[in-house]
């Protein structure tokens, strides 16, 4: 700590940042990491992991066809009503997005709609019906398959959040690239030993998802599912509205709500490089306290190996500052219609448990699993729980049926699991239950046709 204080003295004395920001010793591309250039001089660290694996075809007829048209309706007051119009008479009006409570409100053409029989008093003004600031109208056909190992048209992709690497998917990589899955898995520019440019604009979100789109359309097969974890939810989502044809499953580990990214003003990292690199240890500390469920020597071993919250200050900063993405709203994932597992560790102190929660809600085909012993950095905490979760949803396929509603069989979940616990997702949300074999799927999905009217 007392080196981090003389570097931080220096580094406002000189004015030149106190941390080296260059690429960290890596392994060779022979041991399965590669060295891609999305753009001159921008190069990121990519794990590529190609397993030799029988070839097996998929037959042709598996998998099932889920139907569902769905209609968003944005008012000028903020509100936010979503209609899943094959399967339900009565919309469902979710949260204003301008409010802090949920507003109930009956169907307008329905409230309209009065029996001849029935006696109006005539001192009761009729209400005026508003007229919505936009609409968006989903007319979805998707095909789901099981993604077995075998298939050689399935990738798997892994996506870290700030401070992270690939290196800490390695319980990930290890274990699905042994059963035969093909897995990429990139460093983000500035973390791990990708290059660390020096300018902040670099670190925009749209400059990151540049370089994930670059590494995706690189690696990308015929059916992909994405795994991101924090942060790199926001690419995943990102990818998989932009590519929903590609983007067959989506795995959310601790990503947050449905909400729009802007950078927070009272943030601590919002502080002049050099002081932050003061209270890098500090920071260390707390993100050991608030990222796992236990502190033990466990725990802060997985923290120094893995390369959990080893960037620069400046890296740190200018990720944080660059968190500005106002497209990613509500409206933005209610139009995603990817198969979307989300995984929750319930003593997350980063992202809270009613946020997740609200993206189940705000997704058309979401299911929500929450691990008891868990909390941010899940997927290092309970790998074989992770894995387990994961790989039973890479093999989920809807029942074959032509009709739009349908009963949809999730893989029960096996004993590795026992230490999860599933959140079901109110009236027109998707079940999971890990103790019945067999769920209601209510919102089916397919990929979109969207068209827009109204007025902005």
């Amino acid at each position: 700590m007392l080196t981090s204080f003389v570097d931080g003295i220096f580094c406002c004395l000189t004015g030149k940042s106190a941390n080296v920001v260059v690429p960290i010793e890596t392994s060779e591309p022979a041991d399965g990491f590669e060295f891609v250039e999305v753009k001159p001089g921008r190069v990121l660290r990519v794990r590529h992991i190609i397993p030799d694996r029988p070839v097996v075809e998929e037959p042709g007829g598996e998998g099932g066809s889920v139907s569902c048209k769905r209609k968003i309706t944005v008012y000028r007051n903020g509100q936010l009503l979503i209609e899943n119009v094959s399967e339900a008479t009565h919309p469902e009006l979710v949260r204003c997005q301008n409010g802090d409570s949920t507003v109930e409100m009956e169907d307008l053409e329905t409230r309209q709609a009065v029996d001849s029989n029935a006696v109006v008093p005539q001192e009761q003004p009729q209400r005026r019906r508003r007229k919505p600031k936009r609409t968006v109208m989903i007319d979805c056909e998707r095909k789901i398959t099981r993604c077995k190992e075998t298939h050689p048209d399935v990738a798997l992709f892994f996506i870290h959040g700030v401070g992270g690497s690939l290196d800490i998917w390695g319980g990930q990589l290890d274990f699905f690239s042994q059963l035969g899955y093909e897995v990429i898995a990139p460093d983000l520019t500035g973390h791990g030993a990708s290059s660390a440019p020096q300018i902040t604009a670099a670190y925009t979100f749209y400059a990151l998802a540049e370089d994930i789109r670059i590494i995706f359309k690189r690696y990308a097969k015929r059916r992909n599912i994405l795994i991101g974890h924090s942060y790199g939810v926001s690419f995943c989502t990102f990818l998989a509205h932009e590519y929903p044809e590609q983007v067959h499953k989506v795995v959310m580990i601790n990503g947050g709500g449905p909400t729009a990214l802007e950078p927070s003003l009272c943030s601590i990292f919002n502080l002049p490089t050099c002081v932050l690199h003061c209270l890098s240890p500090c920071l260390s500390w707390s993100f050991l306290m608030a990222g796992f469920a236990h502190q033990g020597t466990k725990e802060k071993k997985l923290l120094k190996e893995k390369n959990a919250f080893n960037v620069s200050s400046f890296v740190l900063r200018s990720m944080m500052s660059g968190q500005y993405w106002p497209e990613g709203d509500e409206v933005y994932h209610a139009e995603i219609t990817v198969p979307t597992l989300l995984v929750h560790g319930m003593y997350d102190k980063f992202v809270p448990i009613q946020e997740d929660q609200r993206m189940a809600e705000i997704l058309l085909l979401g299911f929500l699993k929450i691990i008891d012993e868990g909390s941010h950095m899940v997927m290092m905490e309970c790998p074989e729980t992770v894995n387990t979760l994961l790989h039973e949803f890479f093999l989920w396929q809807p029942a074959s049926t032509s009709k739009p509603k349908q009963e949809t069989a999730l893989p029960p979940t096996a004993n590795k699991t026992s230490c999860s616990k599933e959140t079901a997702r109110p009236t027109t949300a998707p079940k999971v239950t890990t103790s019945k074999p067999e769920q209601d799927l209510t919102r089916p999905t397919t990929a979109p046709k969207i068209s827009q009217e109204g007025q902005k």
